[in-house]
């Protein structure tokens, strides 16, 4: 294995161990040195590959924010029926919500301070594609006839609500981990049948 692999490896591992900590865990401001022994890496590392902890942070954000947002637009301009393409999402929503509980409620915060999607013409050249495809979907009858933003705001909320509002409403309702995510992965069937006919 070469310097620059192991380079990468290491950048990577780095990577990853902060999105864990940060989006799994929950822990927002945990140190270099915490994310280090996480990684199993020197502190040192860290700043070599990433100069500050906040730098760190901030790369691993914005590498989300485009994978969700790569993923967005690869569902929505792909061929499936519009049906379909909402059940991938309800997938793939709830998959990263599992592994990464804490980062829409991170993302949340984010919007708040102006810092997301930083790529306009991509999510109204997105936005637009959905639209269309909502609209035709009511005329067809699959939906129950309203503006395509409602149906938009009625898919947002049955999915980021109780991802982004987890720690409050497991602990008011009593429920481990394993309870929530049970609930959670029940949340996809139950998301269909609201939205659909």
């Amino acid at each position: 294995m070469s310097i620059q692999e192991i380079d990468i490896d290491t950048e990577e591992l780095i990577k990853e161990t902060a999105k864990r900590v940060f989006f799994g865990e929950g822990r927002f401001k945990a140190t270099t040195q915490e994310i280090a022994d996480a990684a199993g890496v020197n502190r040192t590392l860290i700043n070599y590959y990433f100069r500050s902890r906040n730098n760190l942070f901030e790369i691993v954000f914005q590498d989300a924010q485009t994978k969700e947002n790569a993923i967005a637009e690869q569902i929505i301009f792909s061929d499936l029926p519009f049906h379909q393409k909402i059940e991938k999402y309800l997938d793939l929503f709830f998959e990263q919500a599992k592994k990464y509980p804490y980062l829409e409620i991170y993302m949340v915060t984010q919007m708040n301070q102006g810092s997301c999607f930083k790529d306009p013409d991509t999510m109204n050249r997105m936005l637009d594609k959905f639209y269309l495809e909502i609209a035709l979907e009511m005329e067809k009858g699959n939906i129950a006839k309203m503006r395509p933003e409602q149906f938009m705001l009625n898919l947002i909320s049955l999915t980021s609500f109780p991802v982004s509002m987890r720690p409050l409403l497991q602990e008011s309702m009593g429920m481990s981990n394993e309870a929530y995510d049970s609930l959670i992965e029940e949340r996809k069937k139950i998301v269909m049948d609201t939205l659909f006919k």
